[in-house]
């Protein structure tokens, strides 16, 4: 029997921060359970279906802790593949592991933690968490460089309140590859991966075509009052801001400024016309479950690693805000997530309609 108090599931991939966050948790007196996550793969072979599977036993076997594999393939399809596949089919750029954290891989350790009798879950994430009376509170890590609390902004309560994230207040990549390597710990020297991880390294594209191919038709790459300038292979190939790729000769760099299902068409033009002074989100999420008020100042990032951009949010309803950023920003997409800070904190975000 497990005391629950001092018994933690910890996610796990083999990777060098997962199995640093693993040593720590020991280091401060934990029991650790292991936990990986068997997902749907794209373009699947025996060889890279197991290789994370393997990576995850080996750094389990090197810290000494028991290491369970969940499969999760069809929920992994149904929660993150789908809604990926139909965003790109609607014009959107999605980030899928923003979805994936709350309804995958967080539900997942939550539901093993219930099950063996655990407090609490960890991960590998370079964020904090802070209990307060009013709630746990969602920080940045000390490192900015590897913060990852935008990717987490949609955890909820429920998962905050068990939630150990050990690296959060280690200073740097290089702190976690030093710790692997004094405790000689396996995937001291493994890069980090930039993949969707259901992608085997592909490209998203060759996922549209194979599964998707209904959602790829040529169409008109136009200029703003409609002239004709080329020819697109298809919308879910762009994004907004893109300038490579187009296939079209300018006296000028263009880039894509909409993509427009409705009539497949791209409309293309200077990057000064990039600049928006304001957007809507849709399907809003905040850390302590209700907004701060329905009027409110905050930092925000308009895509993950983009700077910090000072905004005012009108909150309309429930799922649903208007954003009017202090400066203009280029590259505002539908699909990617708009966070809100205050200083450190994380206070939610939601998608840009």
């Amino acid at each position: 029997m497990n005391d629950g108090e001092k018994c933690v599931v910890l996610g796990m991939s083999g990777g060098v921060d997962s199995t640093v966050a693993g040593a720590l948790l020991l280091e401060q007196g934990y029991d650790v359970i292991g936990v990986v996550l068997k997902t749907w793969k794209a373009f699947q072979s025996t060889d890279t279906s197991e290789k994370m599977i393997n990576e995850a036993e080996t750094a389990a076997h090197g810290l000494g802790i028991p290491l369970r594999v969940l499969e999760i393939q069809a929920r992994f399809y149904q929660h993150v593949v789908v809604p990926f596949l139909d965003a790109y089919s609607k014009g959107y750029t999605p980030n899928p592991c923003i979805l994936c954290n709350p309804q995958l891989k967080f539900a997942a350790l939550l539901e093993t933690a219930d099950q063996v009798g655990a407090q609490w879950i960890a991960t590998g994430h370079y964020a904090r968490t802070v209990p307060t009376a009013a709630g746990t509170r969602l920080l940045c890590a000390r490192s900015q460089h590897q913060d990852q609390a935008y990717m987490l902004y949609r955890l909820t309560q429920a998962h905050l309140t068990r939630l150990k994230l050990p690296l959060g207040e280690v200073a740097s990549k290089t702190d976690v590859r030093v710790i692997a390597r004094q405790l000689r710990l396996p995937g001291a020297e493994q890069h980090d991966s930039q993949d969707l991880c259901f992608m085997q390294g592909r490209d998203y594209r060759s996922l549209l075509h194979a599964l998707r191919p209904e959602a790829i038709a040529p169409g008109p790459i136009v200029d703003e009052i409609g002239t004709v300038l080329g020819q697109h292979q298809g919308l879910p190939f762009y994004t907004v801001g893109q300038r490579g790729g187009l296939g079209i000769s300018a006296p000028h760099p263009l880039y894509v400024l909409h993509l427009v299902p409705e009539t497949n068409t791209l409309v293309v033009g200077p990057r000064h016309r990039l600049e928006r002074a304001n957007c809507t989100l849709e399907d809003l999420s905040f850390i302590a479950n209700t907004p701060p008020a329905l009027i409110f100042s905050a930092e925000t990032r308009i895509r993950y690693r983009a700077p910090r951009a000072p905004a005012t949010i009108h909150i309309q309803d429930k799922n649903r805000a208007h954003v009017t950023f202090a400066s203009s920003q280029h590259g505002v997409a539908p699909g990617q997530s708009v966070v809100f800070y205050q200083g450190d904190e994380v206070l939610g975000g939601g998608v840009i309609a």
